[in-house]
């Protein structure tokens, strides 16, 4: 069922405990909007908490409170709220218990994501540049307070999924937002500086290592990195460090698509895929089983490394024509 911003306010308001989860693999948006809302509940008294299957990667670390996020609920909470997941699987270990609670109890799927599969009870997906927009939009109609914590918790994943406000989807509200939160108390400079310059010499080697092997295909129109895990090692870094690592390639003049792929493990490549003016990336990565925008989506791949790039640059040609 798809419903209004304002009638799930209405619902939550009347629960006993929530219990919120995120996609695997959390980026900020996805914390951000976790974070944001388990502080709107607990500010109206409701018992709550945020859940994600993987750990606080490294680059996301010097955010107060994501300490406490549990690897599973840490109750048997009567409402179920998953937050900037297009589908269900993508909860990853949590998909099951999200799922089979569906059952059960109230669930509630608020997202951002073209791609979102309406998985949920209940549903409400609106496009926009970060998931973070319909947290905050929710956070108002619910009528709970926005303090300094749950304002940079909303602007660090307004900033991430925004491209630090540099993608074709900023429109005026991602920007009247953001205004509204740096008024409520966030420090928008020390979230840019974390979120996009900061880093540990680990990442400054793993990151020129990686983008002195760019490959270019279709006249410079696709280019492609690749992340082992032998450089990882070699530089002692970890997947938190690649943040941001596939808008480098896509900079480079003349480049439409930049696809970046790591691999988790041997044969199991995550695949990042970003656009600059007109290729689809969401329908590349449907073709592989993933999504998520237009001008940014991924994937998850299996196989020998040349074989999974023959086979993507080849999907992405298609969308280059």
């Amino acid at each position: 069922m798809n419903v209004s911003l304002c009638e799930i306010a209405t619902k939550l308001k009347q629960a006993k405990s929530v219990a919120i989860f995120s996609h695997t693999r959390p980026d900020g948006d996805a914390y951000g909007s976790s974070m944001a809302l388990s502080r709107a509940l607990s500010a109206l008294g409701i018992k709550n908490c945020v859940c994600n299957d993987s750990d606080v990667p490294s680059n996301l670390a010097f955010m107060e409170g994501l300490e406490g996020v549990k690897k599973t609920p840490a109750f048997d909470a009567d409402v179920y709220v998953a937050v900037d997941s297009a589908e269900c699987a993508r909860l990853g270990e949590l998909s099951y218990l999200f799922s089979a609670g569906g059952k059960k109890k109230p669930t509630f799927n608020i997202d951002h994501h073209v791609s979102n599969t309406r998985y949920a009870g209940y549903n409400h997906v609106r496009v926009c540049a970060a998931n973070c927009l319909n947290i905050y939009a929710l956070i108002t109609y619910m009528g709970a307070p926005i303090d300094k914590l749950t304002a940079e918790y909303l602007l660090m994943g307004i900033l991430t999924d925004s491209g630090n406000f540099s993608h074709d989807d900023v429109t005026e509200e991602a920007l009247s937002v953001a205004a509204r939160l740096v008024d409520a108390g966030a420090d928008i400079c020390r979230l840019q500086y974390e979120l996009f310059k900061r880093q540990p010499k680990e990442r400054a080697a793993l990151f020129a290592d990686v983008m002195g092997k760019i490959r270019y295909y279709y006249e410079n129109r696709l280019a492609l990195i690749v992340i082992t895990q032998e450089q990882m090692k070699k530089h002692g870094a970890n997947y938190g460090m690649t943040e941001g690592f596939v808008d480098f390639p896509l900079n480079v003049d003349g480049v439409e698509v930049a696809l970046s792929m790591m691999e988790m493990r041997k044969g199991q490549y995550k695949i990042s895929l970003r656009s600059k003016k007109y290729a689809d990336v969401n329908k590349i990565a449907d073709a592989y089983g993933g999504g998520g925008h237009v001008r940014a989506a991924g994937c998850m791949l299996c196989g020998d490394l040349e074989d999974v790039i023959d086979r993507l640059t080849y999907t992405v040609w298609q969308y280059l024509e």
